[in-house]
């Protein structure tokens, strides 16, 4: 796992200073090694700092191909990787090194941008073909290594995170539009930052530019299947079979390393199937390590440590305070460029920081299961939903789903009125519980925003808007109403704040790289035409995955429902603290020139939280954190 920049310049020169600056600024990802090149005509340079893992001694960037005339930097992994080389072997290419990231080259010289369609993987990358003098970006399927890119002038900037740009010259400011999105529904746009003229190539697309344009494509998406072309129902057995297969190849495949693998491990389904399926195939010992809160309901410990005693594995505690988690937010914040709504960022990063501070670069993670196979409670509730617009009397199973998650309420299950979701409603016949809560988040967090911020997008609906940017008829039409919510929170919620705020940000920030067996493609092509019964049966979330991994995970965890990875709320448990904070930052001058929030209206909601009871004062801690990773932001960032 790395960092790559690249600076195109058509009419000019690059400035081999600038482009320095901005590869020095991702140090934090790869600091074993950097890497700069700029072509003899100064039109295009590439820059990368390297994180070994494969192929520690060949294996510096920027690559060449057999004539230097193919150039390209590469962040992430390429599974699968000796099979690919071995059949362009024989095709006549000669390689350089024995990374995995060489094979990218050889691809493109055989395929041109279509070689996206033959890497697996966690990737971003950028690639100069020097005969074509074009600039191709690509990024994986699901969004798991950013990229982001500026257009200033006649210059395209490109990197892993916007902090490069900035030290490469491109201003930073805030970008309104986004942050009112944030606002709204907690994300930005698919394709937005936080930064104005900073955009993100979205997942699953790639770049093109030459001295004339830009352009973005397509090359993949979730594509679930209607009902009508779903696999038979009655093969259960059969399923779970080929589900616990591709899971455990892709387990299997991201053990490949050439330093020691760890695990992380809660007390969660998801983190306990990879490390039962890791340990079938490693040959080191796998050492686990866990976040350890405080206060219950939030700490998952004990559990964990049945999990890595059934296992004969090592297990790391890292043990997590209120103080702690506060301490740690302007940095985590820094590193992540983005706003979070939980402690659960600053969580991530000291355990990431502990991980690398074990010895360890390479961490197995279970992000991504409960998109792959359904595993929020705000998906139980569309079910619901589901079978009560077909007349069923689903009012005492409500009832049991939403006293069984109250952690989640207000952040994964609505709670309260909401912003305006008519949009929504006209477009899917339906609205994703998510979005109600999402939008429930909206309506408290206007209650904070200055008059003339919100003036400013007065009439401008963010569902109408984000509905805008998707292929509604091709992707959502037709499909199942717990697909259709997987596929808007898989674009929002794990794209924009899973992956790159709690994963990629918080654990590059220690030069960690996370892997994510769960969002394989390969696994994800064969589940996308699963029928939901598959993942949510009853009253039991991801079902095929509980059948499959049950002989590798503890009955505790087989039996256990979804505990969502959340920090205890800092205005319960450390609400002196938090106070402090927020006066501090909406009093300083930095803080007080964020320029969307009211702070008298800030100010007067920390004086009421003594009084709130504590469903109100759960549902005030999302815009409060918000608030002050704002304002965090700001202050870093100098916006």
């Amino acid at each position: 796992m790395c960092g790559i920049v690249s600076i195109l310049s058509p009419s000019a020169p690059v400035d081999e200073a600038a482009l320095r600056r901005a590869t020095d600024a991702l140090h934090h990802r790869g600091p074993d090694g950097r890497g700069v090149w700029i072509a003899p005509d100064r039109r295009v340079g590439l820059g990368h700092t390297r994180l070994s893992v494969i192929d520690l001694e060949t294996g510096a960037q920027p690559l060449a191909n057999e004539d230097g005339q193919v150039m390209a930097v590469v962040n992430g992994e390429f599974y699968d990787f000796e099979r690919l080389r071995r059949e362009l072997e024989a095709r006549g290419h000669h390689f350089r090194t024995r990374s995995d990231s060489e094979v990218l080259l050889h691809l493109y010289e055989e395929h041109g941008a279509g070689c996206l369609h033959h890497l697996r993987g966690e990737f971003a990358f950028i690639l100069w073909d020097g005969r074509d003098r074009t600039l191709l970006a690509g990024r994986d399927r699901f969004g798991i290594k950013p990229l982001c890119y500026a257009v200033v002038g006649e210059a395209l900037y490109l990197a892993s995170e916007a902090k490069a740009l900035f030290a490469a010259g491109v201003p930073a400011a805030w970008d309104r539009a986004a942050f009112f999105h944030a606002a709204s529904l907690q994300y930005v746009p698919p394709d937005r930052t936080l930064f104005a003229g900073v955009y993100q190539l979205p997942p699953g697309h790639y770049l093109l530019a030459d001295s004339a344009r830009v352009r973005t494509h397509r090359y993949w998406d979730l594509d679930y299947a209607p009902p009508e072309e779903w696999l038979p129902e009655h093969a259960v057995e059969e399923h779970v079979r080929a589900f616990g297969e591709r899971l455990d190849e892709a387990v299997r495949l991201r053990l490949r390393a050439d330093v020691p693998v760890a695990c992380h491990l809660s007390g969660g389904l998801d983190s306990s199937a990879v490390l039962g399926l890791a340990l079938r195939h490693s040959t080191r010992p796998v050492e686990c390590f866990t976040v350890s809160f405080t206060e219950e309901p939030y700490d998952e410990l004990p559990i964990a440590e049945e999990t890595a005693a059934r296992a004969g594995v090592p297990l790391h505690p890292v043990r997590v305070a209120q103080a702690d988690l506060l301490d740690a937010l302007p940095d985590a914040v820094y590193f992540s460029e983005g706003l979070a709504i939980n402690g659960h960022l600053a969580a991530k990063f000291l355990l990431s920081r502990a991980v690398r501070r074990a010895g360890f670069k390479v961490v197995l993670t279970g992000e991504g299961a409960d998109e792959v196979v359904a595993g929020y409670p705000h998906l139980r509730q569309d079910l619901l939903h589901a079978e009560a617009s077909a007349g069923a009397d689903v009012r005492e199973k409500t009832a049991r789903l939403r006293a069984a998650n109250d952690v989640s309420a207000g952040i994964m299950l609505s709670e309260g009125g909401t912003l305006p979701l008519d949009a929504v409603e006209r477009a899917l016949g339906f609205v994703p519980d998510f979005l109600r809560a999402k939008a429930a988040f909206g309506r408290r967090t206007f209650d904070l925003l200055n008059e003339d911020f919100k003036a400013e997008f007065a009439g401008r609906d963010c569902c109408r808007v984000l509905l805008n940017g998707i292929d509604v008829r091709g992707q959502l039409a037709g499909r199942h109403r717990v697909d259709q919510s997987l596929y808007l929170w898989t674009k929002l919620a794990l794209a924009n704040y899973i992956l790159r705020t709690l994963g990629d940000g918080a654990e590059m920030a220690h030069a960690v790289e996370g892997r994510l067996p769960f969002l394989d493609h390969h696994l994800f092509e064969f589940v996308r035409r699963l029928p939901v019964s598959m993942k949510i049966r009853g009253a039991v979330e991801k079902y095929v995955l509980r059948e499959a991994v049950r002989p590798v995970i503890p009955d505790a965890v087989y039996r256990r429902q979804k505990h969502p990875f959340l920090a205890p709320p800092v205005s319960r448990f450390g609400g002196a603290r938090l106070d402090g904070l927020l006066r501090d930052a909406l009093d300083g001058t930095a803080g007080a020139s964020v320029p969307f929030y009211d702070r008298a209206k800030v100010l007067r909601l920390l004086d009421d939280l003594p009084r709130l009871d504590e469903r109100e004062r759960a549902a005030a801690d999302p815009v409060l954190m918000t608030v002050l990773t704002a304002c965090l932001l700001h202050r870093r960032f100098n916006l």
